[in-house]
């Protein structure tokens, strides 16, 4: 890294009800001198579920590129990251090339952003592995949920860059119960949705198990709920616009709006202002 003193810094909540309620990502804005050495030690420093590395873009139609890092390493995409480096990049003065979306390059490629009433949304990108979850996995999810397989209403491979699985459970009250047992499921990245949801904004209640990168359960997970929106789209599981309802037993309160408009999926929710200052390096 070099001697440059400071650089700006925001951490911001994301699919927030109000301040503290969402997941909140650390963005690190001109992150050039930044090696991927560096970004992953302070990724593990800041100990949250993502941080993000703002950097000029490679791909002439985006407006900016982010590398995305867990505590454990990087990722490819991830949701609640893409909107939160998003707000942080125009609350800071950006100002994206085309008048109605900010274009993000990103491991997956590009992906696009746009303002909605309350906040933001992103495109939902194309699944890199989908179809049927397969019985073996199916069979640690449950091993490790404690549930019987004929619980299980419906199932799929929902990935967009996590690897993530979706499980489809009777009810909000059936999801809400589960205790896992995260010895059980180091190996699978996957989320576990139900009708319903104690908050009566919400349509679905969902939560989400990343074990194989050191979180155990995730607050609010923007990118399992662009795979499961996909999913729902093409079986006819919910209608073009619902929300999910995730964060209940982290003590969370995190809403996720979906809004099918022609062939795209938005995926959106708002975004507060946690912390605002600078780094130092």
């Amino acid at each position: 890294m070099k001697n440059d003193p400071t650089l700006e810094f925001d951490q911001v909540d994301v699919f927030a009800t109000s301040l503290f309620t969402g997941n909140p990502v650390a963005v690190v804005h001109g992150a050039v001198d930044f090696s991927t050495e560096d970004m992953e030690r302070f990724a593990r420093w800041t100990n949250l579920s993502e941080t993000t590395f703002l950097l000029p873009p490679t791909d002439s139609e985006a407006d900016y590129k982010v590398r995305i890092f867990t505590p454990e390493g990087e990722l490819p995409f991830a949701g609640h990251p893409t909107l939160g480096t998003a707000w942080a990049w125009l609350h800071r003065g950006g100002v994206p090339a085309q008048q109605d979306y900010v274009i993000q390059e990103c491991g997956i490629g590009n992906v696009k952003v746009k303002k909605i009433a309350n906040g933001l949304a992103f495109a939902a990108p194309d699944l890199l592995k989908d179809g049927p979850v397969d019985e073996e996995t199916l069979t640690t999810i449950c091993r490790g949920l404690s549930i019987d397989r004929s619980e299980i209403r419906g199932h799929q491979w929902v990935d967009n860059g996590p690897g993530w699985a979706a499980v489809l459970l009777e009810s909000s009250d059936r999801v809400l119960s589960l205790k896992p047992q995260f010895n059980l499921l180091s190996e699978i990245n996957f989320g576990i949705i139900g009708a319903g949801s104690p908050n009566p904004a919400a349509d679905f209640e969902v939560r989400a198990f990343v074990e194989s990168l050191s979180i155990p359960e995730d607050p609010v997970t923007g990118s399992l709920a662009a795979g499961i929106a996909i999913w729902f789209a093409r079986e006819g599981l919910a209608p073009e616009k619902y929300t999910l309802h995730q964060g209940t037993a982290l003590q969370r309160s995190g809403l996720i709006e979906v809004c099918q408009e022609d062939e795209t999926l938005w995926i959106g929710g708002t975004i507060l202002e946690g912390v605002s200052g600078t780094l130092r390096i």
